[in-house]
């Protein structure tokens, strides 16, 4: 499934294209309609690999919901995974587990008065919970991060013991000391200052800022809006507050700020900037996403039915995207990983022949990766990919738009003897 799903993937993916003639149409079809194939049990089985990665790992477990077959009204299916992140490297090390969410019609009017355990914003609490089974693994520690919609009361006061927390903060929260959180915040002393790299996004160049850094401990208290629920939510829930704040912006360009919420300790410049890291991981969901949609999988174009074969075939389509997103993190070849990892070994002759014809007289234009590691595979699919070589580094719709294309050639490297 996986190598069909990538063959076909830089091109949207459909049942039909997935089969390659009627018999393979049918035999994806039933397995997609059969009961005793499950969703949760393909996540298992990538959630497992994962797992075994994560041994002495600082792992950050990035969790975001994207929409996946949503009308003008915000109603319908969504999928909301977990992707297990090395804290250090920032290599992807694979999906965590994934939940469905299907929002329907005429409940808004009732939402306020749910207990928290029956409200779709669970999710990120849920998160956290299934992030623990890392922890189980043997990973050295693990940090979920989420962005704004994460920042909930219950999410910090219910968490797992074994997890940290990362959010940034979504409101200015009432203190125990009287003040609000943001406010509290404006009378602290800068800790330090530290330079990031934003990237390019909407009505925005690429730039190096420079950040003032400030921090310390803040004791929220409990909304006042908070209906019964199953558990006792607690008055308050101590966390430390870490603020990067960009200095002098170019004219014409809005600020960076980050006002970002932990249950990590923060004793200083250096746990701050460490902090401030981390969150900027979370972008490699946004690039998963990326990868699943329109310049990738086209997920949401998919027309299976909801309640089984859809949710299967977007399972099987998050793990081959993750799997993408392994070879754009080992593009340098630093995780030294083999390239068994993704592909299957008899692949090995194909892909070196095709390397041939890639590499150029120049430096820059040879695979400076040793062969049979999964950085060489991803040099030359990021090659095909349309890469040159030359000007920054290949991304995840590269990636499987030269992986897509190996394939292709692959499929005529098996009819050479014919």
């Amino acid at each position: 499934m996986y190598e069909r799903l990538v063959a076909y993937g830089g091109k949207g993916v459909s049942v039909r294209q997935l089969g390659g003639n009627r018999a393979g149409e049918m035999r994806i079809t039933r397995f997609l309609h059969n009961r005793q194939v499950t969703a949760a049990e393909m996540m298992s089985t990538a959630s497992a690999r994962t797992c075994a990665l994560a041994a002495g790992r600082h792992v950050l477990v990035i969790q975001d919901t994207s929409a996946l077959r949503v009308d003008e009204k915000g109603l319908g299916l969504s999928f909301h995974p977990l992707l297990a992140v090395d804290a250090n490297e920032g290599t992807t090390l694979g999906p965590v587990d994934n939940l469905f969410l299907t929002r329907k019609g005429g409940q808004r009017a009732a939402y306020k008065e749910r207990n928290f355990e029956e409200k779709e914003s669970r999710r990120w609490l849920w998160g956290a919970e299934r992030a623990a089974v890392l922890v189980e693994a043997g990973a050295a520690c693990v940090t979920v991060v989420e962005d704004r919609e994460g920042d909930i009361y219950e999410s910090f006061a219910f968490k797992p013991p074994a997890v940290e927390k990362l959010v940034r903060a979504a409101q200015d929260r009432r203190l125990a000391d009287g003040s609000s959180l943001f406010a509290k915040a404006d009378g602290w002393d800068e800790a330090g200052q530290m330079a990031v790299e934003l990237p390019a996004g909407p009505g925005r160049k690429a730039r190096t800022a420079r950040l003032s850094v400030r921090f310390g401990k803040v004791e929220i208290m409990r909304p006042h809006n908070r209906k019964g629920s199953q558990r006792k939510v607690p008055e308050t829930v101590t966390v430390t507050l870490v603020i990067g704040r960009e200095i002098n912006p170019a004219p014409g360009e809005e600020a960076a700020v980050w006002f970002l919420l932990t249950t990590h300790q923060v004793n200083d410049i250096a746990d701050a900037r460490r902090i401030i890291g981390f969150y900027r991981l979370r972008w490699t969901i946004e690039q998963l996403f990326r990868t699943m949609k329109t310049k990738g999988f086209a997920v949401e174009a998919l027309r299976q039915e909801q309640d089984g074969p859809l949710e299967k075939l977007v399972t099987a389509i998050l793990i081959a995207a993750v799997k993408v997103m392994q070879l754009v993190a080992e593009r340098e070849g630093k995780g030294r990983r083999p390239i068994t990892d993704i592909l299957d070994p008899g692949d090995q002759p194909a892909l070196e022949r095709v390397n041939q014809d890639l590499e150029g007289k120049t430096e820059k234009q040879k695979n400076p990766h040793p062969k049979g590691s999964l950085a060489y595979a991803g040099w030359v699919f990021a090659r095909l990919g349309g890469w040159t070589g030359y000007y920054g580094k290949p991304g995840p719709i590269v990636m499987l738009r030269g992986l897509t294309h190996f394939h292709a050639i692959k499929h005529g490297w098996s009819l050479r003897d014919v």
